[in-house]
C-alpha cells in the first residue's frame, strides 16, 4: 500500500475506469490539479501535453475562462431545472436552436429537426436504440429490432450501448451483448486487413458486401438500425477507407435500415469540418454528440433526430398517453449554458477553421514518423490520427499481444510528458483543437523520443521489429 498521500486517499475511495485495477494498487493514480491551454499539471507540478484532449474531448483546452463565466452566470439565474411534464427552460431552448442550426444534413427531405438532451454519449446511443425499437413498433414491424455495429466500434458503457460496441474487452464477463438483437459487421481497417493488391476502394466494396450478407442472413425485415462513428475512436482513431460510407449507405437504403451517426468523438471540428458526417458525406437519421459539445467543461450530450422519427414519437405518445423516458439531469441549465457558449466560441475564434489549418502540420508531423522501425502506418484526418506499431511492417505482422507494446508506448510517453492513448498497438492522437503548430512539433518530438526508448527496450529483450 502507498504511504499516506493523495494517491493513497484515491486508492482508498475510488474505482477507476478502463484501468487494470490490481496493478494500479502499486502505483496509484496520477492526480491532475491544473490546466493551461493544451497542457495539464499533476500534483507534483509535472506538465503534460494532452495529446488526447483528456478523453478525446477538451476541444478548447483546459483554461477557457469564458466557459467558467457562462456557468457562473447560469448558476446565479437558474442553477437547475428539468424538461419533464411539459416544463423546461430557456438555456435548453437556446442550445437546441443553435445545435440544430449547425446540424449535419439528414436524408433528403428528412432533416434533423429535434434534440433530446442527455449527460453522456452512452445515454444518447442507448436512447437511439430505444427509439428505433419504439418507432418500428408503431409502424407495425415488431420483428425489425436488430441493431448492427462494427467490430472494434465504440458506442458507450451502458448495457445496450456496450452490447452495440464491438470491442471484446467491453463484453467479457459482463454477460454482453445482452441479446442476439446486437450484431457486428466487419472492422474496416484497410491497412491491417486488406488482401494483397486490394485497393481501399475495393476493400470498401468488400466491407459493404459483408454488411449486406449479414443483413440478408438475418433477414432485412429484422434489422432496424446501423451505428457507425465517422472515424472509429476506440478502434484506434481509424479513418474509413475511401468510398466506404458511400457504399455502406447504399446497402442501408436498399434494406430500409436507419443510420445513426455516432459523432461523440468526431463532432465539432475534430475532422476539420463541423461534423464527421460532413467530411464523409453521411446522411444520418439520428446523430449522437457530446464531448466537445461543451468542450467537456460540463457533462452534456445530445441526440438529434429526423423529422420523420419525431412525427413517430408524437403519434406513439398520443396513442400511449406519454413519452415515457427521461433523465433527471438531461438538459441541465448550467450544462446547456456552457455548451451554448462553447458553440459561440467555436464561431468567434474560428476554431474549426484553425483545426483545418493546423491539420497538415499535425498529420505531417506524425507521418514523418514512418521512418521509425516501430511504425507501420499513420492515418488521420483533421486533428485525429492513429499510429500503427508493427513487429514487421513489410509483412504487416503485429507484435504478440502479451508484449503489450502499445501500453508500453503509452506509459513511456506519459513519463516523457505526453499523454496519448493506446488502442492495442495503435496509438491515438486527438489534441485540443486550439493546438498550435509549435505545440504539434513539440508533441511529435516527445513521441519520437518515446518510440526510440521503446525500441531500445524491445531490442534489449529480443523483441526488436524486423528490419
Amino acid at each position: 500500500m502507498l504511504p499516506n498521500s493523495n494517491r493513497a486517499r484515491d486508492l482508498a475511495t475510488i474505482v477507476h475506469q478502463q484501468t487494470e485495477l490490481s496493478g494500479m494498487r502499486e502505483t496509484g493514480a496520477t492526480l491532475m490539479t491544473g490546466g493551461d491551454g493544451v497542457y495539464v499539471f499533476d500534483e507534483d507540478g509535472k506538465r503534460y501535453l494532452e495529446g488526447m484532449a483528456g478523453m478525446w474531448s477538451a476541444s478548447l483546452g483546459f483554461s477557457e475562462k469564458r466557459l467558467a463565466e457562462a456557468a457562473y452566470a447560469q448558476m446565479q439565474d437558474l442553477p437547475y431545472y428539468h424538461t419533464f411534464h411539459s416544463r423546461g427552460h430557456l438555456a435548453a431552448v437556446d442550445l437546441a436552436e443553435k445545435l440544430l442550426a449547425m446540424a449535419p444534413a439528414g436524408r433528403p427531405g428528412n432533416p434533423l429537426s429535434k434534440v433530446l438532451f442527455h449527460c453522456s454519449g452512452s445515454e444518447c446511443n442507448d436512447t437511439a436504440i430505444k427509439l428505433a425499437w419504439y418507432v418500428n413498433n408503431l409502424r407495425g414491424r415488431p420483428e425489425k429490432k436488430k441493431i448492427i455495429g462494427r467490430q472494434m466500434g465504440y458506442h458507450g458503457c451502458t448495457i445496450a450501448a456496450a452490447s452495440l460496441t464491438g470491442m471484446p474487452g467491453m463484453h467479457r464477463e459482463f454477460d454482453l451483448p445482452i441479446s442476439d438483437r446486437f450484431l457486428h459487421t466487419s472492422f474496416p481497417h484497410w491497412y491491417r486487413f486488406h488482401e494483397e493488391g486490394e485497393s481501399e476502394e475495393d476493400f470498401a466494396t468488400r466491407m459493404a458486401e459483408d454488411l449486406e450478407t449479414l443483413i440478408l442472413a438475418e433477414g432485412p425485415e429484422t434489422v432496424a438500425a446501423f451505428f457507425a462513428e465517422p472515424v472509429q475512436g476506440g478502434g484506434g482513431a481509424l479513418t474509413p477507407p475511401r468510398t466506404y460510407f458511400e457504399k455502406i449507405q447504399a446497402v442501408l437504403r436498399k434494406y430500409d435500415v436507419l443510420f445513426i451517426a455516432d459523432e461523440v468523438i468526431c463532432g465539432f471540428g475534430r475532422t476539420g469540418n463541423p461534423w464527421g458526417s460532413d467530411t464523409y458525406a453521411i446522411r444520418p437519421d439520428m446523430v449522437s454528440c457530446g464531448k466537445a459539445l461543451s468542450a467537456s467543461y460540463q457533462p452534456i450530450s445530445a441526440l438529434m433526430i429526423s423529422e420523420e422519427i419525431h412525427q413517430a414519437l408524437l403519434e406513439q405518445s398520443a396513442r400511449l398517453g406519454n413519452f415515457s423516458m427521461g433523465f433527471t439531469f438531461a438538459a441541465h441549465p448550467v450544462a446547456c449554458a456552457v455548451a451554448r457558449r462553447t458553440l459561440e466560441i467555436y464561431e468567434e475564434d474560428r476554431v474549426f477553421e484553425h483545426a483545418a489549418e493546423v491539420s497538415p502540420a499535425f498529420l505531417g508531423a506524425l507521418e514523418g514518423l514512418m521512418d521509425h522501425p516501430l511504425v507501420g502506418d499513420v492515418r488521420g484526418v483533421g486533428l485525429i490520427a492513429g499510429v500503427e506499431l508493427m513487429a514487421d511492417r513489410a509483412r504487416r505482422v503485429q507484435f504478440a499481444p502479451e508484449a503489450k507494446v502499445g501500453t508500453r508506448v503509452q506509459e513511456r510517453a506519459m513519463a516523457n510528458g505526453l499523454l496519448v492513448r493506446a488502442s492495442g498497438d495503435r496509438i491515438c492522437f486527438t489534441p485540443p483543437l486550439i493546438i498550435t503548430p509549435s505545440q504539434v512539433e513539440e508533441m511529435a518530438g516527445l513521441f519520437r523520443r518515446t518510440l526510440d526508448q521503446t525500441l531500445d527496450a524491445l531490442t534489449a529483450e529480443g523483441l526488436a521489429p524486423a528490419a
